[in-house]
């Protein structure tokens, strides 16, 4: 049984540059707060490898690891607030054309 990396998915074009800038502005936070690759590595509980292939925008990065960073970061509270319902636009609307037309009293 042959096991897939996420390497060996082919992400659309527009995911990989959200990935990719993803890391970038992490490792833009990191500079900024002055913080070595090798200490917010060992902050985060990860290698200073893995926190390279962040900062690049690999795929094969597990969200619980990018969370871990932003956390060591003071960045994590926004991570929450990415699907959140009250900013998804296309559902809202889906559901508002499923609004009934008019409501019936309920008879006994």
């Amino acid at each position: 049984m042959k096991i897939e990396t996420a390497a060996q998915y082919k992400l659309p074009i527009p995911v990989q540059r959200i990935l990719r800038k993803l890391g970038q502005d992490i490792r833009d936070a990191r500079r900024r707060r002055r913080i070595p690759t090798a200490i917010l590595a060992e902050r985060a509980s990860i290698s200073r490898t893995t926190l390279a292939k962040l900062e690049k925008g690999n795929p094969g990065v597990s969200l619980g690891i990018f969370a871990t960073v932003l956390f060591s970061l003071g960045m994590s509270d926004r991570l929450a607030d990415l699907a959140d319902v009250r900013h998804d636009r296309t559902g809202i609307a889906l559901e508002e054309e499923n609004l009934p037309k008019r409501i019936r009293k309920f008879r006994k």
